[in-house]
């Protein structure tokens, strides 16, 4: 347990070198990043993956405003600067990965490289994304009912361990259609789970007792994990200064052709023109075939070699 801004942080950590954090995504905790940790320890870093504010074992403020981008860049900031180091590679998949980029993107003189796995590096839109996206799909995209108070919060803590079980099948490469290109979006009246498959047996690269860890870390509900969704908007506003910036830090992305993130509106087209973007990026974004959503989990010896690949190419060049 660490004390970080005005926050305690549940982290798992493993071997010693520069520092790379680890950051989850939703619905996950520091767990999802088991496949990494010998890999890159054995490579000489030091690996640390935090519960991040909200999950799993690590203190959930109750009030909505304490989850914005600031506090939760705030946090891995603070969580360098609390295990002793200036500078560290920062990681981050799904929900992570806007705070791995964040990051690098408010502090770069903190990230000697950042790396996102599912979600692309931030640019900044034109309107607020909550809005555009109950406009778009008449709120019944996955964020906006995310947004009601309490909604998903009580769907989801009904049965945690099928809400979870749900979640992994259903946004990973083994579902029938994934890859397709549909939308998430939920009946507000129904909620989302109704419509998710619950698979009976679960995919080979997740154990049963992977979901019992996953299960354990939501012990405390959903609550905080969803007010991060909550705070979109918010977040919207506040980096407005950052409006057309760019992350200057050594950049990878990596994502699967059959996420289903990748295919939201605008993103494929932001993808395909990361390159031209970002002078940071190190190498094209790298997509795995057959991968979902759940990246370094689905595919953890692709991910594992394409991440020591850069992070050993920075350390040589530092």
């Amino acid at each position: 347990m660490v004390d970080v801004n005005g926050v305690r942080l549940h982290i798992a950590e493993q071997g010693t070198g520069p520092l790379v954090v680890l950051l989850h995504g939703f619905p996950e905790s520091w767990h999802s990043w088991h496949h990494q940790f010998d890999p890159l320890s054995d490579a000489g870093f030091r690996v640390v993956a935090p519960d991040q504010r909200g999950y799993g074992r690590s203190d959930h403020p109750d009030d909505v405003e304490a989850y914005t981008i600031f506090h939760l860049v705030g946090d891995v900031v603070g969580l360098i600067h609390a295990l002793g180091e200036q500078k560290a590679y920062v990681i981050g998949h799904d929900w992570g990965a806007p705070i791995a980029w964040h990051t690098a993107l408010l502090r770069p003189d903190m990230v000697l490289g950042v790396a996102g796995l599912s979600v692309p590096p931030p640019f900044r839109g034109t309107e607020p994304p909550l809005a555009a996206m109950d406009q778009r799909f008449g709120g019944r995209f996955y964020w906006n009912y995310f947004n009601r108070p309490g909604v998903a919060d009580a769907e989801f803590a009904q049965d945690i361990r099928t809400t979870l079980r749900k979640f992994i099948y259903q946004a990973s490469g083994d579902a029938p259609d994934a890859g397709e290109g549909k939308q998430p979006l939920v009946d507000p009246e129904r909620g989302w789970l109704a419509t998710m498959a619950d698979p009976e047996v679960l995919p080979e690269w997740f154990s049963e007792d992977d979901l019992d860890a996953l299960t354990e870390s939501f012990s405390q509900g959903f609550t905080g994990a969803l007010n991060w969704y909550r705070n979109l908007d918010r977040n919207w506003e506040l980096t407005a200064p950052w409006h057309g910036a760019v992350v200057t830090s050594p950049s990878l992305y990596i994502y699967g052709d059959r996420d289903g993130v990748p295919a939201f509106p605008g993103t494929p087209e932001l993808i395909a023109k990361l390159p031209e973007l970002m002078p940071s990026l190190w190498r094209e974004p790298l997509k795995l075939a057959g991968c979902g959503h759940w990246t370094q989990q689905e595919r953890p010896d692709e991910v594992n070699a394409a991440l020591l690949e850069f992070l050993r190419f920075l350390r040589a060049s530092s």
